[in-house]
C-alpha cells in the first residue's frame, strides 16, 4: 500500500533505556512501513542532556511551540545514583518538568481500558481521567538543609522595596525546609483547560485539594476555579448536562473508590503525579495509560506515563530476553498521529491512528500479551511474548485492519 503523507512534521523526543529501545522497534514496525513520517528529532537522552547542558530538553519545548504536536519517549530524571552511573555534570532536573513549565498544560491521563484487564477496584466501569496541574508546586520548588537553630521566614519584596515576611519556623535544631510556588496565569489556564476538556469529551469534573490545611496555597487554587467556572463554563456546563464541583482531595479519594468511573479528576501537580499512578495501577497497569499534556494554546505533548523500565533494560543489555509492554508507548504515537492528522486536515492519517490502537487491543483481547499482563489477565490460554514478538503481532493485525 501507498504511504500516508504528512504535511507538518511532529516533535519527536527520544528517551532513555528500555523505552528508548522499544521507541525504535515501534517506530520501525509499526509507523514507518505505513507513513511517510516527518518529526524533527530531539535527542532527550540523558546523555545528550548532559551534553548540552540541558538545553536540548528546552529546544524541543520550544519546537513544539512551532509545530503544535509532540510525542515524547520516558526519561530519566536523575537521582544521586544515577548522576554516578552516568557520570553527569549536575543532577539535571526533570525534562517532563521543564517542557510542562515551557508549555503551561494540563496533563490528562486516562486507562486504556481492554477486555480481560479487569480493575482492581470492582464498582470501576468507566475510564477515570486524571488532570494534572504542570506547573510549579514542589517541581520548582527551592530547599535548604538548616544546619541548627535559627529562624527560617518567607519574605516578598515589592518592586516598590515594601516587603512582607511570615516566619516559616523558629528551629531549635537542624532541620529541613521547602518553599514552592505557583502563578495565577497558570492555575487559570490548568481551570480552563479542565473544563475545556470536560466538554470536549462530555465529562464531569471533580476538583480536589486541601483547604482546610493549605488555607491560603490550596484555596487560592479553589478560589480562581470556582471564579472561572460562574463567569465562563457554568453555562455551558448546564447545557451539556454536566457537573463541576470541588471537594477536599481526602474526600475525593473515598467517592472516587466508590465511584462507577467516567469523569475527570483534577488534582495540583504532586497530587496529579502520585494518584494518576494509583489509578493507572488500580485499572491493570501503568503500560496502560495514555498520556498528554495539552496546553490552552493549542499544543499536545503525548508521552507515555510510565518510566524508562530500567530493570528490563539491564537485561537487555545483558542479551536476555524481556517482556515489555509498549501500550502506552504505541497509544503515545497514535495520539500524536491522530492530533497531527486533525490539525493538518489528514483524515488518512487520523485513521491509521485508530487502526494502530485498535491493533493493539485486539493483539491483547485474542491472548497475545506481555508478561505484565498475563499476570493479571482474565483470559484463558494466554501466550506470553517479548517486546519485539507482541510488536509484530501488532503490526499483523494492523496489517489485515488497513
Amino acid at each position: 500500500m501507498e504511504k500516508i503523507k504528512m504535511t507538518t512534521p511532529l516533535v519527536e523526543m527520544d528517551g532513555d533505556e528500555m523505552t528508548r529501545i522499544l521507541w525504535k522497534m515501534i517506530k520501525e514496525e509499526l509507523i514507518t512501513p505505513f507513513v511517510e513520517l516527518k518529526t524533527e528529532y530531539y535527542d532527550l537522552g540523558l546523555e545528550n542532556r548532559d551534553r548540552t547542558n540541558d538545553q536540548v530538553t528546552v529546544e524541543s519545548a520550544e519546537a513544539t511551540k512551532k509545530y503544535g504536536v509532540a510525542v515524547k519517549c520516558a526519561t530519566i530524571t536523575p537521582n544521586a545514583s544515577r548522576m554516578e552511573e552516568y557520570h553527569l555534570k549536575e543532577m539535571w532536573k526533570s525534562p517532563n518538568g521543564t517542557i510542562r513549565a515551557v508549555l503551561d498544560g494540563t496533563v490528562f491521563r486516562a486507562p486504556i481500558i481492554v477486555k480481560g484487564i479487569e480493575p482492581y477496584v470492582r464498582t470501576w466501569k468507566k475510564p477515570i481521567t486524571l488532570a494534572r496541574h504542570a506547573y510549579g508546586d514542589v517541581y520548582k520548588a527551592s530547599e535548604m538543609v538548616i544546619p541548627g537553630p535559627g529562624k527560617v521566614e518567607l519574605v516578598y519584596t515589592a518592586t516598590d522595596g515594601s516587603t512582607a515576611s511570615e516566619t516559616v519556623h523558629q528551629f531549635d535544631g537542624a532541620g529541613v525546609v521547602q518553599g514552592m510556588h505557583n502563578l495565577d496565569c497558570s492555575i487559570q489556564s490548568f481551570a480552563r483547560s479542565c473544563f475545556q476538556y470536560a466538554l470536549d469529551t462530555k465529562q464531569d469534573l471533580w476538583f480536589a485539594a486541601k483547604d482546610t490545611i493549605s488555607k491560603k496555597y490550596d484555596h487560592h487554587f479553589k478560589d480562581e476555579f470556582e471564579d472561572i467556572y460562574e463567569k465562563e463554563y457554568k453555562a455551558k456546563f448546564e447545557e451539556a448536562g454536566l457537573t463541576y464541583f470541588y471537594t477536599l482531595i481526602d474526600d475525593a479519594i473515598a467517592r472516587v473508590i466508590k465511584s462507577e468511573g467516567g469523569f475527570i479528576w483534577a488534582c495540583k501537580n504532586y497530587d496529579g503525579d502520585v494518584m494518576s499512578d494509583m489509578v493507572a495501577t488500580a485499572f491493570g497497569s501503568l503500560a496502560m495509560m495514555t498520556s498528554v499534556l495539552v496546553s490552552p494554546q493549542g499544543y499536545y505533548e503525548y508521552e507515555a506515563a510510565h518510566g524508562t523500565v530500567q530493570r528490563h533494560y539491564y537485561q537487555h543489555l545483558k542479551g536476555e530476553e524481556t517482556s515489555t509492554n509498549p501500550v502506552a508507548t504505541i497509544f503515545a504515537w497514535s495520539g500524536a498521529l491522530r492530533k497531527r492528522g486533525e490539525l493538518d486536515r489528514l483524515p488518512a492519517l487520523s485513521k491509521f491512528a485508530d487502526l494502530l490502537e485498535q491493533a493493539s487491543i485486539e493483539t491483547i483481547e485474542a491472548g497475545r500479551m506481555t508478561k505484565d499482563l498475563a499476570l493479571i489477565t482474565s483470559l484463558s490460554d494466554v501466550a506470553v511474548l517479548n517486546s519485539g514478538a507482541f510488536i509484530r503481532e501488532i503490526r499483523a493485525r494492523l496489517e489485515t485492519l488497513l
